[in-house]
């Protein structure tokens, strides 16, 4: 479960400057890969795709199939890039391969929680990559520890490792779902032993996880890759083949790809903030390409909320593609307005308001050849704490717009999720204290709407479906309060200390 030290170090880190916008901290990203000479360097281009899906640490782990020393794995803090030259990648041999991107939500920001994490037992060495949060952590890891496991790290990851390696199950398949089904909350994530590669989704199917095929050159053998998000495959001209199903565990050997299931008949609540904001447009989710997600919520949003106005103005990069919607549908010109500066990077915390003002300005500026004398609809994703809302509110009027309406392609956000995504504690998410009137006023526009939740899931699931997908098949629980799963009552999690 987030501890209240996580959650007081993600409130100062959101806060002051974790984007330029109010969101949510991204996820993880995972990345398998079976039956390729240069496994690490296909590993290495999907976790580059997935970049976006967490920036704190990356690391790749390669098997060559032999009896000795067969795992090898190399880890480091910071971006995919930066750790994973040419020369390092050299160093990882192998034609099996799991990687995975970081953004802590459990456990600490250190490279001890880098992933993917290995652990020796009796079944052998085995390697994970995990996206999501378990939220039965305490009792699983005191038994554990009970039973003589010896904890590596801090990460709620390492438990479903250590579950395996105390499994008293007669195959490595039966040890991996018996553990699998004893834990709850979100996992999507890939393992890999000396010569096989395992995919598992939790039977929620919170997080995605697809499944994608390279064809054997001169009719040799395929290679098997899995990741978080399928614009990973692209890169590695893989096809697409299919999800990996909610409670599904997926085998990859020198005999073929089989399943097996080890939880049926679990209500499906997969996550809706993937299609909201976290994944890629260029990525299928759930069996749904969330370009098409996006451009509905847009269409939506101005359906039930449109206001006469001269332009269309998109908060890069994530409100974009709500934005075509928006005004494909009103029939308003949409324009850069706003533009954005992907050079800069991350800035220093600092306590004063007059630095992370100049914080956001350095990575957005208004143009004011558009915005100047205009009537304005803003589009956005989401707004958190609606802090750096106003800010961009406050600097689109500054250019010359004499309205600014934020338009907001999901509903408010309440509360805190529990399933791998990092938020905020309830005292910061500004919707929960708040009334729309209220929030409207702090954030200084001439009117403010949300996408009503309706209208969200409906967006998702409307024309082309997703597979298996309905409206009543997303975890809705930030904009509801309501959880799929049992989890410790919001009010208990500690507030972090009010920031200036």
């Amino acid at each position: 479960m987030i501890s209240p030290l996580d959650l007081d170090r993600k409130n100062l880190e959101l806060e002051d400057d974790d984007t330029p916008f109010d969101k949510l901290g991204e996820e993880c990203g995972v990345m398998a890969v079976y039956n390729h000479p240069e496994a690490a360097r296909l590993t290495y281009w999907g976790l580059y795709s997935q970049q976006h899906r967490g920036q704190e640490s990356a690391g790749i782990a390669v098997s060559t199939g032999a009896e000795e020393n067969a795992i090898t794995d190399l880890k480091g803090m910071g971006l995919v890039s930066e750790i994973f030259t040419d020369p390092v990648l050299a160093r990882l041999p192998g034609h099996i391969a799991i990687g995975h991107t970081r953004y802590s939500t459990t456990g600490d920001s250190a490279l001890l929680n880098a992933q993917p994490i290995s652990v020796e037992s009796t079944k052998g060495l085995i390697a994970i990559a995990h996206n999501g949060n378990l939220t039965n952590l305490g009792n699983s890891r005191q038994r554990l520890e009970k039973d003589g496991a010896v904890f590596q790290t801090t990460s709620d990851s390492e438990i479903i490792v250590q579950l395996i390696a105390h499994s008293k199950g007669h195959t490595l398949v039966d040890c991996i779902a018996e553990s699998l089904a004893q834990v709850d909350g979100a996992f999507s994530i890939v393992m890999m032993t000396r010569n096989r590669i395992f995919a598992a989704r939790d039977p929620h199917g919170f997080r995605p996880l697809a499944m994608g095929r390279i064809i054997g050159p001169n009719g040799g053998p395929d290679t098997i890759v899995f990741a978080s998000e399928t614009c990973a495959f692209d890169l590695l001209h893989a096809k697409y083949e299919r999800d990996v199903e909610p409670g599904e565990l997926v085998m990859v050997s020198e005999d073929g790809v089989t399943s097996h299931f080890f939880k049926k008949g679990v209500e499906r609540q997969s996550c809706v903030f993937e299609h909201v904001y976290f994944a890629r447009p260029d990525s299928k989710i759930y069996g749904r390409w969330v370009q098409q997600s996006r451009e509905e919520m847009g269409r939506q949003l101005a359906r039930e909320s449109h206001v006469p106005a001269d332009l269309i103005v998109p908060v890069p990069d994530s409100g974009v593609t709500a934005a075509l919607g928006y005004a494909a549908e009103s029939g308003v010109p949409f324009n850069f307005g706003l533009i954005r500066n992907h050079y800069v990077g991350r800035t220093f915390i600092e306590p004063t308001q007059r630095v992370r003002d100049f914080g956001v300005r350095m990575k957005l500026n208004p143009n004011r050849s558009l915005l100047e004398g205009k009537r304005v609809i803003l589009i956005d994703d989401s707004i958190i704490r609606g802090t750096t809302s106003r800010k961009i509110v406050r600097m689109v009027r500054a250019a010359g717009a004499t309205e600014v309406h934020l338009r907001i392609s999901c509903p408010p956000t309440i509360s805190p999720c529990f399933y791998g995504v990092d938020t905020p504690s309830t005292e910061h998410l500004i919707a929960a204290s708040k009334s729309l009137e209220e929030i409207c006023q702090y954030i200084e526009a001439d009117s403010l709407a949300y996408l009503s939740l309706v209208g969200l899931t409906h967006s998702c699931t409307t024309g082309e479906p997703a597979t298996g997908m309905s409206p009543a098949s997303f975890c809705t629980a930030c904009y509801t309060g309501v959880y799929p799963t049992q989890v410790i009552d919001v009010s208990e999690i500690l507030p972090a200390p009010a920031l200036a």
